[in-house]
């Protein structure tokens, strides 16, 4: 019997959220990625690139797939791959680069699978495991192209939300109050950056890809080594999308 299995066989919860130290880190790399935004696209993709390697690694341990050295590697690398090509590119482009790099990798991970001499079955999973390893690594580079004060501003609710989150409330009203956080602040961060009170509504969008992140990061039980991968990478990661397009449209 697997961990979980084991945990409905015995009454236990087989979703445990990732809890306060995740939600540390998580704010630890949510700073970084805020500190070194206003500094260039140069120095942004050093925690851009951090963020990646711990996606990459916290997906597959999710999957319950460990080791799973190779897949991880191919993963971090199309995450490397797009940050690349967003450095080497205007951030117009951005969407062509991100979509580019993941279909060419998408092709790569079939080829591998094909050459695999595993099960079918334990091919198609690891198909799907690899493809949205290597989608979520390719997604984080989009804070590469968002504007430097949509990342400010993404970070500051991820960092809300996820703290709100770890705080011992009732499981009704710990969403509630973490999206509450995450709009006050995306108004904190609108007003740092000088993009006015319609930040808030960027704040609390990263608030809700933090929410969904640490819910994903959750189903796993009970393995501290997911809660300090994905339940730290996976809510950063989701924000990247809502970062650039509310970016660009509040912008």
């Amino acid at each position: 019997m697997t961990a979980a299995e084991k945990a409905k066989a015995e009454g236990r919860p087989q979703i445990l959220s990732p809890g306060l130290k995740p939600a540390l880190v998580t704010s630890v790399l949510a700073a970084l990625l805020a500190v070194a935004a206003p500094l260039g696209r140069p120095a942004l993709a050093v925690p851009v690139v951090l963020l990646q390697a711990v996606t990459a690694a916290g997906w597959f341990r999710l999957n319950g797939m460990w080791p799973a050295r190779q897949g991880i590697a191919l993963a971090f690398l199309g995450g490397v791959v797009a940050d690349i090509g967003l450095l080497a590119t205007d951030a117009q482009r951005a969407p062509t680069v991100l979509l580019g790099t993941l279909g060419v990798w998408i092709l790569l991970v079939i080829v591998l699978q094909l050459r695999s001499h595993a099960s079918p079955d334990e091919r198609l999973y690891g198909l799907t495991a690899a493809t949205a390893s290597a989608a979520l690594a390719v997604v984080a580079a989009g804070h590469l192209a968002a504007d430097s004060d949509a990342v400010v501003t993404g970070s500051l609710g991820v960092v809300a939300a996820v703290l709100a989150r770890a705080l011992p409330l009732p499981s009704v009203a710990a969403p509630v109050v973490a999206l509450i956080a995450a709009a006050g602040a995306g108004v904190a961060g609108g007003q740092l950056t000088g993009a006015g009170p319609t930040a808030a509504l960027l704040g609390l969008a990263a608030g809700v890809c933090a929410l969904v992140g640490l819910r994903v990061a959750s189903y796993d039980y009970p393995s501290r080594f997911v809660h300090m991968t994905a339940g730290v990478a996976l809510s950063l990661a989701l924000a990247a999308p809502a970062v650039y397009v509310l970016g660009r449209v509040l912008g």
